[in-house]
């Protein structure tokens, strides 16, 4: 198995950066968590920024799906909102992406604790994924992410950890043409406590047959975070595609 020794290294995707944003990346390296600010690009094209290995003797990459390896959110949010109906205003967009990482039957849950409501949670996460895939087709891939996983593939284990449900990540992966990519991928189904909780990585690096502080992990949440730190695993923090408020 080829170790991944790395030194700041930079992958090869293209790096194209719009005229009006020529700041240079602030790379920050806190206990073991680095962080890179987002930068603006054109929302037509595929977001492009700068993204740097930390250094370390890495045996396994790990993967989140939505927000990571591929642009997923909007949609989620879309589909979100139409499987609602006239409760769409109590999960405002903020809300949203606050949850990012949060498994899909908990979002409902957390709903129904805050508002009242007493939506069930199996028939309301299954209209909701029906959705997801009816509007699959807006879905894009995170640019410099997959770049990164292509270059990488064969050479390291790597895996997906998600919070989503298996058919909705395997179909987000096969849509964009890189489930092959991947020697385990690892869904709701698979684990009992979702992010912040550890265990989606942990299972992750147990199905590569990896330690866990041999594992780098990239995530979007703030919730992805404390999962791989939980973990005890090093993580690289990818900037989320800019938006533009209220546009889904």
């Amino acid at each position: 198995m080829r170790k991944a020794q790395t030194r700041g290294r930079r992958c090869c995707s293209t790096i194209r950066r719009p005229s009006r944003n020529r700041r240079t990346i602030l790379l920050a390296f806190r206990k073991n968590l680095r962080i890179f600010p987002p930068l603006v690009s054109n929302l037509t094209t595929t977001t492009s920024f700068p993204l740097e290995l930390p250094q370390g003797d890495f045996a396994a990459f790990i993967f989140d799906c939505d927000g990571t390896l591929a642009d997923t959110m909007p949609t989620h949010y879309r589909a979100w909102q139409t499987a609602l109906g006239p409760r769409a205003a109590d999960f405002p967009e903020a809300m949203f992406y606050e949850l990012g990482g949060v498994p899909t039957c908990r979002v409902v849950e957390i709903l129904n604790d805050r508002h009242g409501y007493s939506m069930p949670v199996e028939e309301t996460v299954a209209v909701k994924e029906k959705y997801f895939l009816e509007f699959s087709n807006e879905v894009a891939e995170i640019g410099p992410v997959v770049a990164l996983a292509r270059e990488w593939h064969g050479r390291i284990p790597m895996a997906v950890a998600s919070g989503g449900h298996r058919r909705i990540v395997m179909s987000t992966l096969r849509a964009l043409g890189i489930a092959g990519l991947f020697d385990a991928i690892v869904t709701a189904e698979d684990y009992l406590r979702g992010k912040p909780h550890p265990d989606p990585f942990l299972e992750a690096a147990r199905r590569l047959n990896v330690v866990p502080e041999r594992c780098l992990v990239f995530e979007d949440t703030s919730t992805g975070l404390a999962a791989a730190k939980a973990a005890g695993m090093a993580c690289i923090l990818v900037p989320p595609p800019p938006r533009i408020p209220g546009a889904v």
